[in-house]
Parts: C-alpha cells; structure tokens; sequence
C-alpha cells in the first residue's frame, strides 16, 4: 500500500469513524507526514508501513528534542502515529504494531488559565448590543462562559438542538459523545429572542436561508471555528487592551467557578463531557489554589 493510500485510509477513518474534529484531522495529518519525511530523508525507508524497527521512533523524537520541540508537542505526534499504527494494525495491513510499547515523554502537568471575575464582567459590558451583531456576539459569549462548551461544539449547533421549553441544548461533543448542557432563565430568553428577529436579520445577508446552523457570520453565512475566535478577540480588544483570553479559557472558568461555588465534580465532568473523570480533576486543583488564597488574606497568622 502506497503512502497516500494508507494516510487517507486512516484519514477517512478519524474523520467518518471517530468523528474528530477537522483541526484534529489535520494536526494528525501533518505530524505523520512529518515522521514520514524524516524517515526518508534519514535513509530509514519510503514507506510507513514498512517500518519494523522501535528506534526509528527513537532517533525521530531524539531529533525533535534537538530542534527544541517541547514535550508536549512531542507527545501529541506520538499521539498521532499511535493512532495511524494502531488503525493499520487493526484492519490486517501490518502484522506487529510497533508503536505499542512507546512511551510518552513526561508532560509537565499546568494548572488551566482562568478568566477573572472582572475581566468577565468587562467583556459583558463592552458589547454593544444595539446592533444584530451585538446581540449574536452577547449572546455567544454568553453561552461560553455559562455552559463551558468548546469553540467547534458551539459552531455546531443547530437549531433543532435549542430545547427552550427544557432550558437545554443538545451538544454534539468530541468522539460522536451527545450530552446536554443547562440554560439559565437569561440565556433562554437570549436564544429565543435570537432565533425570533436576529437570526433572520443575518441569513437575509447570505445567499441562502436554509442554514440549519444557529449562529451565523456576518456575511450570512455559518459560523466557523476560525471566525468565531476574530469575534473573541475583538470582545477582548473592547473590553480592555490587556485582557488576552483563548475560548478555552471560558471553558476553564466555567469549570472552576462551579467548582468554587460548591458543585459536584461529577456534575462538571457530565456538563464539559469529559469521558474520564481525572480529566475534570485538574479543576480541583484551581479550588485548593483559591482556598489557599482566601485562607492566607483571611488568617490573621497567615497574613503575617
């Protein structure tokens, strides 16, 4: 099997099968096209699934290091051609997946970046809602902050996923992984109001009216990742030159703050549909930071 057959055998698979995102796709794409050129170029062979030696892997992520990738990046490649072997493997086109036994290197574990209290409550009142953008970008960053969903779920929501009735959406996560996150009273009317008279007014923009989308760009078109992070950074810019924030650290604030007002971590695991529970556990460690905190401005021993 050539090359370009395997990569796209293995690309339909993540993408059909395993429904990862289309970033995933490609970061996968890229970091074995990568490991596939420095095979090559070292002389160590021409075709992926020709390769039956562990050191190959070896030299590979030896030279990573050189060029000073940091282990994170390099542990997210080995992620990538654990997930291409291991797919060959399993469907017969090499006998022995040799990536079984690699390991990992020790990823330095960092406590998530939050969004203060303030910094959330300037972006909130720096939107302008007079307009129809206004309205679509308050109520956007709304839902990031109260439901703690991801940039690519909020994209993809469609309009038959807005339970107003139930004060839910219907969420398509990571993996073909459905759950339902809660609407507050303030977010429902929000939507409601949307989907009425805002809506409308920006499909009218674009050549179709048939989007099945929520949330649409300003041209009337669907919402995409990439567009929905322009619109983030120019809320940030409004709000304050200095506030510099990824939509992922929405997602992380939501966690925390329930997390701080007393929630069940198995409750914020359900609600960030996170499939194992240690995935949430990083968010335990932000309320012993802020008990620590409180404790030390609060103790008189403390503050001394």
């Amino acid at each position: 099997m050539t090359n370009e057959a395997a990569l796209q055998q293995f690309k339909d698979y993540i993408e059909n099968e395993k429904q990862y995102s289309a970033l995933t796709v490609r970061s996968y794409l890229t970091d074995i096209t990568d490991f596939l050129s420095f095979v090559q170029n070292e002389g160590f062979g021409d075709n992926l699934l020709d390769i039956k030696r562990e050191r190959i892997f070896g030299h590979y992520f030896n030279h990573l290091s050189g060029k000073k990738y940091a282990n994170k990046s390099i542990a997210r490649k080995l992620s990538a051609l654990k997930a291409f072997y291991k797919y060959h493997y399993r469907v017969g086109h090499i006998d022995i997946n040799i990536t079984l036994a690699l390991k990992a290197p020790k990823v330095e574990k960092r406590l998530p970046k939050v969004v203060s209290d303030k910094e959330i409550d300037l972006i909130y009142q720096s939107i302008d809602t007079k307009k129809p953008l206004g309205i679509r970008n308050y109520l956007i960053f709304d839902l990031l902050y109260s439901t703690g969903i991801r940039a690519s779920e909020l994209c993809n929501i469609d309009i038959q996923s807005v339970e107003l009735g139930s004060k839910r959406l219907l969420i398509h996560g990571k993996g073909s992984k459905d759950r339902y996150v809660i609407l507050h009273d303030k977010l429902v009317d929000q939507l409601r109001s949307y989907i009425t008279y805002t809506r409308p007014i920006l499909l009218a923009k674009g050549d179709t009216l048939s989007s099945k989308l929520l949330f649409i760009n300003y041209k009337g078109g669907n919402l995409t990742p990439r567009g929905l992070r322009v619109i983030l950074n120019q809320l940030f810019n409004d709000a304050g030159e200095y506030i510099k924030i990824s939509p992922h650290m929405l997602r992380h604030s939501f966690a925390s703050t329930l997390l701080n007002h007393g929630a069940d971590l198995r409750v914020v695991q359900e609600l960030l549909g996170h499939e194992h529970l240690k995935t949430t556990q990083i968010y335990t460690h932000l309320t012993t930071e802020k008990v620590r905190q409180l404790y030390k401005e609060s103790h008189p021993r403390a503050k001394k």
